[in-house]
C-alpha cells in the first residue's frame, strides 16, 4: 500500500470513528419524538438514571455492535466470494436465528428474558454447521453461494410453517414483530449475551485481510503466496456465523446492512478487501445507529421497526447494483 493510500484510509477510518462517536452520544440522548435525555432531569433524577442505563445505553451498544458486525462481514464474503451482491444473510446465519427464536417462541422452550437470543444463537449455529456440510471441504465459491441459498430457503420455509400453524394470531404477530428487526426493549443482559460470539466473530474475520486480497487474485495464486484458501474461507464463514448469529438473535432480522456499506466505500477506498474491512465496520456502526436514532424522531403512532427502514433504504440500492451489474456485463 502507497503512503497516498495509507493516509486516505486513516482519514476515512478517523471520519467514520468520529461519526460513530457523535450518532452514539445521539443515541443515548435522543429518545421518542426526538426528546432529549436532558429535558427529564426535572421529573426524577432516578428515572433519569433508568432511562439512560437501562433503556437507552443497551440501545446503543446493540447498536454500534450489530452494524459493526454486518458492515465488517459483509464486506469479508463479497471479497471471499467474489460477489458485489453478497451480504451476511447468505451464509444462512439470520435465517438460522429467525428460525431458532420462532421456535422458543412457538414451543416456549427454555426461560426467562435471554430464552429468544438463545434460541436465535443456536439456530445460527445449526445453519452454519448446515452449510459447511452441504458444502463440503473444498472451497468452490459457486458450492458455497448455492449451499447458502439452500439453507436460507429450508429455514425460511419451517419458519413460514411455524407461522402457519401458531396456535393463536397474537403468536404469530409477536413472532412476527420479532422478524422485523429492533433495538428497542432490550437490556444489558442482550448485549453482554451477544457481545462475546459478536467480538470473537469479528476479529476472526479482520484477521483474514490479507487472505482475502490474495483470493482475490486467484485460488492459486493465493496458495503460492502461502495462504490457504480452505482455512480463509473456513475463517470468515465461522466470524460470520459467529458474529451476524449473535447480534441476530438479539436484534431480529436487520437487512441490507451488510450489502450497502462496502459499496458505499469502494470510490474511496478502493477494492482490496483487506482495505475495506474496518471502515466497513465503522460506516455499519454508523448506518445502523442513524437509522435506530430515526425511528425515534416520529411522535405519534408505532415506533418503526428497525429492520423495515433499512429494507426501504437498501432495497433501491439493491436494484441499482443490480441494474449496474447487468450493464457492465452488456
Amino acid at each position: 500500500m502507497n503512503p497516498a493510500s495509507h493516509t486516505r484510509i486513516a482519514l476515512v477510518c478517523a471520519s467514520l470513528a468520529a461519526a460513530v462517536a457523535v450518532l452514539f452520544a445521539l443515541s443515548i440522548f435522543v429518545g421518542r419524538g426526538g426528546e432529549w435525555l436532558p429535558a427529564t432531569r426535572d421529573l426524577d433524577p432516578g428515572v433519569t438514571e433508568i432511562i439512560l442505563y437501562q433503556v437507552r445505553l443497551p440501545r446503543a451498544l446493540l447498536g454500534l455492535m450489530a452494524g459493526a458486525a454486518l458492515g465488517l462481514c459483509g464486506a469479508a464474503l463479497q471479497g471471499l466470494l467474489r460477489n458485489p451482491l453478497a451480504e451476511p444473510g447468505l451464509v444462512g446465519a439470520s435465517g438460522g436465528a429467525a428460525l431458532g427464536a420462532v421456535v422458543v417462541f412457538y414451543f416456549g422452550l427454555f426461560g426467562g428474558a435471554l430464552a429468544v437470543p438463545v434460541g436465535g444463537f443456536l439456530g445460527a449455529m445449526v445453519a452454519l454447521a448446515l452449510l459447511y456440510a452441504l458444502a463440503g471441504r473444498g472451497v468452490d465459491v459457486m458450492t458455497l453461494i448455492l449451499a447458502g441459498v439452500a439453507v436460507n430457503a429450508f429455514a425460511g420455509a419451517l419458519t413460514s410453517l411455524a407461522l402457519n400453524l401458531a396456535p393463536s394470531p397474537w403468536a404469530a404477530l409477536e413472532i412476527v414483530f420479532w422478524m422485523l428487526g429492533s433495538l428497542a426493549d432490550r437490556s444489558m443482559s442482550h448485549v453482554i449475551f451477544a457481545a462475546p460470539f459478536a467480538i470473537a466473530g469479528m476479529a476472526l474475520v479482520l484477521t483474514s485481510g490479507r487472505a482475502l486480497d490474495a483470493l482475490s487474485l486467484g485460488q492459486d495464486t493465493a496458495r503460492s503466496l502461502g495462504f490457504s484458501p480452505r482455512a480463509a474461507t473456513v475463517k470468515v464463514i465461522l466470524g460470520t456465523g459467529l458474529a451476524v448469529g449473535a447480534v441476530v438473535s438479539v436484534t431480529g432480522m436487520i437487512g441490507f446492512v451488510g450489502l450497502v456499506v462496502p459499496h458505499l466505500l469502494r470510490p474511496v477506498i478502493g477494492h482490496h478487501p483487506s482495505r475495506l474491512l474496518l471502515p466497513s465496520a465503522l460506516a455499519g456502526a454508523a448506518v445502523l445507529l442513524a437509522a435506530d436514532i430515526l425511528v425515534r424522531v416520529p411522535m405519534r403512532g408505532p415506533e418503526l421497526k428497525l429492520g423495515v427502514v433499512t429494507a426501504l433504504i437498501g432495497a433501491p440500492f439493491f436494484l441499482h447494483l443490480i441494474l449496474k451489474t447487468r450493464r457492465s456485463g452488456a
